[in-house]
């Protein structure tokens, strides 16, 4: 598809007190959680992207590196460092630690039709928080200065972002009919999370 993919993946795992990153949940001769990642979106993007902190430090990904233009902002930093790099005008945008990330809800949500600046689930899963999962949407070039202005002023929240933005929640229909189980957007913060992952992947 016409889209770029962009993996954000410059967070430093502060409440695993380890790079969660080069978690290996596939066994010791499977992939790392970022290489699974690629994995997912390189079938389904024409470029793809991974933002990092310390691009030094993961030579030989298969696909561009981007440093994080603001390294200490967060979630937000990390998705205008990518929609600034991009090629296209249109991006997917991922977190690095989401294990469970399904390719037919990531094809369905990139190929859905929408107005406006951003297409942003609401959150689902086992281990959700409440609101959106802006690391799990659809971004447009359109976004780059509302998203500027808030980084400049330091107002690194995503929420309060989206709120400046205009956009599209897509049908939770059609995410429940890809996603049944509400394990997409499961993402890795906690041991308990790391842990109930784990288990998901293990099918126990």
């Amino acid at each position: 598809m016409a889209i770029t993919g962009i993996i954000v993946a410059g967070g430093r795992s502060r409440r695993l007190g380890f790079d969660k990153r080069r978690v290996r949940l596939w066994g010791d001769a499977g992939p790392t959680l970022l290489e699974h990642t690629l994995g997912v979106l390189a079938p389904l993007c024409a470029e793809l992207l991974v933002v990092l902190n310390d691009p030094a430090e993961w030579p030989g990904l298969a696909a561009r590196v981007v440093g994080d233009r603001y390294p200490d902002a967060g979630a937000l930093g990390g998705i205008y460092s990518g929609l600034t790099a991009a090629a296209l005008p249109t991006a997917l945008v991922v977190a690095s630690d989401m294990p469970l990330l399904n390719a037919g809800l990531l094809r369905a949500l990139a190929e859905s039709p929408f107005d406006g600046d951003a297409l942003v689930p609401l959150a689902v899963g086992p281990a959700s928080r409440s609101g959106r999962e802006p690391l799990h949407a659809v971004y447009r070039a359109s976004c780059l200065p509302a998203m500027r202005a808030a980084l400049e002023c330091g107002s690194y929240g995503v929420a309060a972002l989206l709120a400046r933005l205009q956009m599209a929640i897509p049908d939770q229909a059609m995410i429940a009919c890809h996603d049944p189980g509400g394990r997409a957007m499961l993402n890795i913060n906690t041991p308990d999370d790391l842990a109930l992952a784990r288990r998901l992947i293990a099918g126990v």
